[in-house]
C-alpha cells in the first residue's frame, strides 16, 4: 500500500529507538536533512528558535543528519546528539544518519521528494538543509533549499497552524 502521508513511516531516533512518524500526527512539522560541518550548519539556531516558538501550538522541527553532501555529516549518532546539544542546544527530535538521495533513500524522504519535487521537477535533494513543511495531515506542502533561513519560514507555519 502506498504512502499517504509523512504519518505512514517510521525512523531510527539518534539512540536507536525506532519512532512511528504517527506520534507527530496532528502536528506541523518541518522536516530537514540535516549536518554538522556544512556552511549551513548554523541553521540549527533558527531551527531550535522556531521548534521553540511554535512546539506549543502543536508544531515540530525533525531533523534527519545525511552524510551525502560533501562528508559533512561524519560522526556516529553520539558525536551527532553531543554537537547539536554543545553549540545549538537543540531539543528538537533527531534520527538516525539516513541517506536522502537514490537507491538507499530513506522512504521518507523518498515520498517527500515525489510530493514536493525541486526546480524544474527534479526529485534529487541538491544540499543539506532542505526544508520540506508538513501540514497537520502529514502532507508535504512547501519545499524550500538550503538557502532559505527557517526564520523566514515563519509566516507558512503561522498559517498551517492556523488552519484546523
Amino acid at each position: 500500500m502506498a504512502a499517504k502521508s509523512v504519518f505512514d513511516f517510521s525512523a531510527m531516533s539518534l539512540d536507536g529507538r525506532d519512532v512511528p512518524l504517527r506520534q507527530f500526527e496532528g502536528q506541523a512539522l518541518l522536516i530537514v536533512n540535516t549536518a554538522s560541518a556544512c556552511g549551513f550548519t548554523p541553521q540549527y539556531e533558527a531551527l531550535e528558535q522556531v521548534h521553540r516558538t511554535y512546539s506549543p501550538r502543536s508544531f515540530s522541527v525533525l531533523g534527519f543528519p545525511c552524510n551525502q553532501f560533501g562528508g559533512q555529516e561524519p560522526g556516529d549518532a553520539r558525536a551527532i546528539a553531543d554537537f547539536c546539544k554543545q553549540n545549538y542546544d537543540v531539543t528538537f527530535p533527531l534520527f538516525a544518519k539516513i541517506e536522502v538521495n537514490g537507491e538507499n533513500a530513506h522512504p521518507l524522504f523518498k515520498y517527500l521528494t515525489g510530493e514536493k519535487p525541486g526546480l524544474l521537477g527534479t526529485k534529487a535533494i541538491k544540499w543539506n538543509f532542505t526544508k520540506f513543511i508538513v501540514d497537520r495531515y502529514g502532507r508535504a506542502v512547501a519545499r524550500h533549499g538550503p538557502a532559505t533561513s527557517p526564520s523566514a519560514l515563519t509566516r507558512e507555519i503561522e498559517s498551517l497552524l492556523e488552519q484546523n
